[in-house]
């Protein structure tokens, strides 16, 4: 019984209380994300290349 009262009151609340977003706004979150993955990828990019260098470096003073 309980079971039966959350679903209904959860099905109530996703189609008449929740504030779906357009597909316009959809469009525009999307890119945000693609955007600032692909910056936030180039760099960790940046820092891992550093890094091996850095390294690389370090280890050919003692070889």
């Amino acid at each position: 019984m309980k079971l039966k009262i959350y679903l209904q009151e959860a099905y109530d609340e996703l189609i008449h209380k929740v504030t779906w977003p357009t597909w316009k706004e959809l469009q525009s979150s999307a890119l945000v994300v693609m955007v600032a993955s692909f910056i936030i990828s180039l760099l960790i990019f940046v820092m891992d290349l550093s890094f091996r260098n850095i390294m690389s470096f370090i280890y050919g003073l003692f070889y």
